[in-house]
């Protein structure tokens, strides 16, 4: 992995297979967090090249296997992630926390996660279910403004005004003490 920016992309993972190279407490972890997100999970203690066959991304939670996994990844053309090597790592895995459609995802591109999870927690904090609230009413909202609003900046400023409608009215209204969100209705046909 370089120095170079990353291209951040949440992944929809169900029904793709994934490997998770190694045993204990991370490869446990590691699984989990995949299948959560959908994917199909194979999980293995012993690797063998054949193992990478029909997978999307694999996940090495053994370090004394991490050089190879990685080589054998690449020249597939695979995903990879060796936890606690950045430079075996194709892509990283940010510090989340999620509450309903809200993910708070920080990176520090492999540097320090102690400080993306302090990081992480910090701005989790300040997510409360006010805004999970909001984005289910703005997700209902959504396929009215796609029949409705002719074009993506009319659609990005109607959601940016209800925003900071909802959030305003928030400070206004308790100062963001769990104050509720306004509820909206569907808009008038123009």
């Amino acid at each position: 992995m370089s120095d170079a920016a990353h291209y951040v992309a949440c992944l929809d993972l169900t029904g793709r297979r994934c490997l998770v190279v190694g045993s204990g407490a991370m490869a446990r972890e590691k699984a989990e967090a995949l299948r959560a997100s959908g994917a199909e999970v194979e999980v293995s203690a012993a690797y063998e090249p054949a193992l990478l066959d029909g997978v999307w991304l694999v996940v090495c939670a053994d370090p004394a296997l991490g050089e190879r996994v990685f080589a054998d990844a690449e020249e597939r053309r695979i995903f990879c992630n060796v936890a606690d090597v950045p430079r075996l790592c194709s892509f990283i895995l940010p510090a989340l926390h999620r509450r309903g459609p809200i993910t708070v995802a920080v990176s520090t591109a492999g540097a320090s996660p102690a400080l993306a999870q302090r990081l992480r927690d910090d701005f989790a904090a300040r997510v409360g279910p006010e805004h999970e609230r909001l984005a289910a009413e703005l997700r209902a909202l959504r396929p009215w403004a796609k029949a409705n609003l002719a074009t993506y900046a009319d659609r990005r400023d109607f959601f940016r005004r209800r925003v900071e409608e909802a959030l305003d009215r928030r400070r206004l209204d308790g100062a963001g003490q769990g104050a509720e969100v306004p509820a909206w209705r569907v808009p008038e046909r123009r």
